[in-house]
């Protein structure tokens, strides 16, 4: 898939098939994620996958809005530190963002739907994965085949018009 074709197909998909997701495109997705930029290059995450059904299972009761996580091939957990420094915070927050969208889109140029979820339950996300204290889960993306249909480019988007979102030189 090209990349505009990646990125105007890419929509949320919380319902998917039961075909697992190959190893191959799970790593490239993760290395997709990896190689996103970050503030100062300081890449402050952590990525956990998770395929096992009932650790997706119980991810899934993180959050009321993190449902599709239990029935998921494949779930990417963005781990990332814990701090009181509003900065730190904030860039974190943007940093994740983009390695959100970065693994989101990679997904979606091989045909994987995707849809992400806060993590509400901390001590549930750390109990099934492990992660340290120091550390909290920020961010859930739920991967699979879509059940619905493939992905394809959305030819009725339904998103504010463009020239309501785009201003030149001034509001």
């Amino acid at each position: 898939m090209e990349t505009w074709d990646a990125i105007t197909s890419r929509r949320n998909v919380r319902s998917y098939t039961t075909d697992p997701i190959p190893e191959s495109e799970l790593s490239r997705i993760l290395e997709a994620g990896r190689r996103t930029p970050s503030a100062m290059n300081r890449q402050p995450w952590d990525f956990i996958v998770t395929t096992n059904p009932q650790q997706l299972t119980e991810l899934a009761k993180c959050w009321q809005g993190a449902r599709h996580v239990a029935s998921s091939a494949a779930t990417i957990t963005l781990v990332t530190p814990i701090t009181d420094n509003p900065r730190d915070a904030g860039m974190n927050a943007y940093d994740l963002g983009q390695a959100s969208i970065t693994m989101m889109i990679a997904a979606a140029d091989t045909g994987i739907g995707s849809a992400h979820a806060a993590v509400q339950d901390q001590q549930l996300a750390r109990s099934v994965l492990g992660f340290p204290e120091d550390r909290y889960a920020a961010y859930f993306i739920a991967l699979g085949y879509p059940a619905d249909r493939p992905l394809a480019p959305i030819k009725q988007l339904t998103r504010r018009p463009f020239e309501d979102v785009v201003h030149h030189g001034r509001w």
